[in-house]
């Protein structure tokens, strides 16, 4: 059963930066390709990046040069690092494995001054 919990979300100044962590069970991530995603309120939930098998990333424009994403394959655990952190980037942030249907339960990030 795949189970995925993701965590460090918070509120933080716009500029401001988060880690965020999405600790897996049931899959391996480094043989998976894995996206970030969020969902604003009242908006549609959105891709923002994904690692790959290879390790190579990709990222969503509204992200790019912001946001990077990386593994640790010891602790099957994948990580978004946020800078520079706007208001449009509230949401609640979920990982999964890219093209799956396997959700966690997201952690809250708050952007605001």
């Amino acid at each position: 059963q795949v189970h995925l919990v993701e965590s460090g979300g918070g509120s933080v100044q716009p500029g401001g930066s988060l880690t965020l962590s999405c600790a897996a069970s049931g899959i391996i991530v480094r043989i998976n390709a894995m996206g970030w995603y969020r969902q604003a309120p009242g908006k549609e939930r959105e891709l923002v990046g994904i690692i790959y098998r290879d390790g190579s990333t990709k990222y969503e424009d509204f992200v790019k040069g912001r946001f990077t994403i990386s593994r640790d394959n010891a602790k099957n655990t994948v990580y978004l690092q946020m800078n520079s952190l706007k208001p449009e980037d509230t949401a609640v942030y979920y990982c999964k494995p890219y093209g799956s249907a396997y959700w966690g339960q997201g952690t809250q990030v708050t952007v605001s001054s």
